[in-house]
């Protein structure tokens, strides 16, 4: 399928997907809200990929929010008609919801999503990355939350999940300042895993990364995966209650038998791969 934003490529059980408007630093236009949900529902649904990696072409990962989103039906201007003035902040409500949800995908996907950062990730490109498994990124890369500088709270993640990667302290200082943090800064805090030289290194090295994700158990990577979603957002005892509850219903011990037998051959494991969902049918 063709996209406007996006190119998708799967190779080694690896899913690519590439933002493809570089002459407009990846800023994210309408049709980006409903093509990345799309991408992420199916790959997430088929049987095809056990990993994604989200990149960017161009100078930039990701400028932002395109202003063209919130045009027409979504102004709040108070110079607008103060008659409606409740409808269009209904209106606006409902939409900051909807892009909430473009960016839940890639949380709620059972497979691990690792973002590749190369220079500036802004205001929406945070709430994106917040929402993925791992981040890497150039060391020119910066990291700005940047709705603070056009006078607004930020809306679409990035006050929600970032607190849950690095320090609150330093989230609240990023959004109550708007400044720049380095890739450095965002290593030593905890926000990337990893700096690299420049773009072609980085996009090896992830890229290599997915694939020994991707050699690992389908079902294990995905149980991780919730696990540690769920243990994020509740307790110790309920987390250890949830595991309990996942391997009791999801473990597969075929799996396990492999992994074993592959180890005393000494030769890689071979999984199948994830059944796809009724809805990938």
């Amino acid at each position: 399928m063709t996209y406007t934003c996006f190119n998708v490529e799967t190779k080694d059980s690896v899913a690519h997907i590439r933002m493809i408007r570089p002459e407009r630093a990846n800023s994210m236009i309408p049709e980006f809200w409903d093509e990345l949900p799309q991408i992420i529902s199916e790959l997430s649904d088929g049987e095809d990929a056990r990993a994604i990696v989200l990149s960017a072409e161009g100078r930039h990962f990701c400028s932002g929010m395109d202003l063209s989103v919130f045009a027409g039906s979504n102004d709040v201007s108070v110079q607008g008609n103060a008659k409606h003035i409740s409808r269009q902040r209904a209106s606006f409500r409902t939409t900051a919801l909807q892009l909430q949800r473009s960016f839940s995908c890639l949380e709620e996907s059972r497979l691990p999503v690792i973002s590749a950062i190369q220079g500036a990730c802004i205001g929406g490109g945070i709430d994106m990355v917040s929402a993925t498994d791992l981040r890497y990124a150039t060391k020119d890369a910066f990291f700005c939350i940047q709705e603070i500088n056009i006078g607004m709270t930020a809306d679409v993640g990035t006050l929600q999940r970032m607190p849950k990667l690095v320090p609150e302290g330093v989230v609240r200082e990023l959004a109550y300042t708007g400044r720049n943090m380095s890739a450095s800064e965002a290593k030593e805090r905890g926000f990337v895993n990893e700096i690299y030289e420049d773009q072609d290194a980085m996009d090896d090295a992830v890229l290599e990364i997915a694939r020994e994700i991707a050699s690992k158990s389908p079902m294990a990577i995905w149980g991780t995966k919730q696990t540690l979603n769920y243990g994020r957002d509740h307790s110790v005892a309920d987390g250890l209650e949830y595991i309990a509850t996942w391997n009791a219903a999801m473990f597969d011990p075929d799996d396990m038998a492999e992994a074993f037998m592959a180890q005393t051959e000494s030769r890689h494991a071979q999984f199948p791969d994830h059944r796809p969902t009724r809805k990938g049918i």
